[in-house]
């Protein structure tokens, strides 16, 4: 591995579990607000809905079809009209709640905290590269207890730009001094973070979590954080 000192990391997916600690977010905003008696009786459905729309809407807001507000209630509001609920009030209620209570969850995917220790006794500097709302964002790291690793936590609304745009990353590289050949984008998004970072002239390390193919695309793969931590031990 070539030598770098600027490691820029992705957070939701990559070192944060989004898919554990929004299903804690929503098991609970589910019982709080008595879905089931709104008609909604199986929360594993429930559950892959939310997970759907929020994908496809993310996307649509990354490509700028979309603003944040109406990715924020409306995910809510198209898991609603999947069971026949046309309640737009009560998905403004529900994207509150779980607004709410997603930035307090914890879980973080094995190693994550071990990696990070192991990079930061190295001497590399850390920074986050995230497509995250900032509030939401900076509250998940200090609940977390992962704040303390990170320089800088440039955020698609801090930076006015969102990944896989070039604008973000060059954002980055001018708050943190970074240059792209001494830099190292890490994440789990093929689209967003490896050829985002490729595009911005950034090596790149694809965590594939969900063990997918291989990224063809990116500089380095790997399947969990402690083979990421590995990769660093060659040098």
């Amino acid at each position: 591995m070539k030598k770098y000192q600027y490691l820029f990391f992705d957070l939701d997916h990559t070192l944060w579990d989004f898919d554990s600690n929004a299903r804690q977010s929503l098991k609970q905003l589910f019982s709080e607000l008595s879905l089931p008696d709104r008609g909604i009786n199986d929360f594993e459905k429930f559950y892959t809905q939310y997970i759907q729309h929020n994908d496809k809407l993310w996307e649509r807001y990354r490509k700028g079809f979309i603003r944040v507000d109406d990715l924020r209630w409306k995910r809510m509001w198209h898991t609603l009209l999947d069971f026949r609920i046309g309640d737009e009030k009560l998905a403004r209620r529900m994207s509150d709640i779980f607004l709410e209570l997603l930035p307090t969850r914890t879980l973080l995917f094995p190693h994550a905290v071990e990696l990070l220790d192991y990079l930061k006794a190295k001497g590399f500097a850390l920074h986050l590269i995230t497509n995250g709302f900032e509030a939401t964002q900076h509250s998940k790291l200090e609940n977390s207890g992962l704040r303390q690793y990170f320089g800088q936590v440039i955020t698609s609304e801090g930076s006015n730009s969102i990944k896989p745009q070039r604008e973000i990353f060059e954002y980055a590289f001018r708050l943190t001094g970074a240059q792209p050949h001494n830099s190292l984008m890490i994440g789990d998004n093929i689209e967003v973070d490896i050829l985002g970072a490729k595009n911005a002239g950034m090596d790149q390390v694809y965590v594939n979590h969900i063990n997918n193919s291989p990224c063809v695309d990116s500089t380095y793969t790997v399947y969990s954080l402690n083979e990421l931590k590995a990769l660093f031990e060659i040098e």
